[in-house]
């Protein structure tokens, strides 16, 4: 479904991402982790057109985003759901209009229909009843799950996940991990995330991918990373563990 070949970006001449090749199935639950600054993020937001890379290509069911128009990269990017690393939700606006805010700026939906479907969503990660509410009212926990719900408003065949466990006690990011690993099962999404968070990328993922200086180091499922002999692989677990 999306197949990312030779990616390059640079920052002010410092190369981030140095020839990434990845291949993504349908259907897939993939994480991307590394250490801080390895590119995980701008490999992400690089794969809906947020930043756009100077070599290579993506292409998402064989069609190549890079250098694409802006009108054939929006018709491309309702196939996508995210979720921001801090949940992106607009103070000045209720729960119900952050997760309708999709059907209202892309369909021609009531607002009756869209109410229900919004209702749907809330529903659907555990928060009914809230659609009053303000997203200063919430915990870090709930507006997570409500940026989730707008990511699934639009029913993507691909979700990306940025840091979804960041900043939340460990209590709360279980209940994140057991939702997205849910979602991905009871949905039947292509699942993209990326994170510095073991515990989190052993719970949702089927498989991983290692970035370091900008390459791919490692691809392979969960339990071929844990018992990985590879010393770049068994380095940064090490730094994990000590981090923790």
């Amino acid at each position: 479904m999306i197949e990312i070949q030779g990616v390059k970006k640079r920052f002010e001449d410092k190369p981030v991402l140095d020839g990434v090749n990845l291949s993504i199935a349908r259907g897939d639950t993939l994480v991307i982790v590394g250490k801080s600054g390895c590119g995980k993020t701008v490999l992400l937001k690089s794969l809906i057109g947020l930043i756009r890379p100077e070599h290579g290509s993506i292409l998402i069911e064989g069609r190549n985003i890079i250098g694409m128009r802006q009108k054939e990269l929006y018709r491309v990017r309702k196939k996508f759901g995210m979720l921001f690393q801090g949940a992106a939700l607009f103070d000045s606006m209720t729960v119900e209009e952050n997760v309708g805010l999709p059907l209202m700026e892309h369909t021609k939906l009531p607002p009756g229909e869209i109410r229900k479907k919004v209702s749907e969503k809330l529903g659907l990660v555990g928060l009914p009843g809230i659609e009053d509410k303000k997203p200063a009212e919430l915990s870090g926990g709930m507006r997570k799950r409500v940026g989730l719900a707008r990511a699934l408003m639009m029913e993507p065949e691909i979700v990306l996940y940025d840091e979804p466990t960041t900043g939340l006690d460990p209590v709360t990011a279980v209940k994140i991990n057991e939702l997205i690993a849910e979602m991905n099962d009871r949905l039947g999404v292509t699942s993209i995330a990326v994170t510095h968070d073991m515990h989190s990328a052993f719970k949702i993922g089927r498989r991983i991918a290692m970035l370091h200086s900008g390459k791919v180091v490692f691809d392979g499922s969960v339990k071929e990373f844990q018992k990985s002999r590879d010393p770049l692989v068994h380095g940064f677990l090490e730094y994990q563990r000590q981090e923790i």
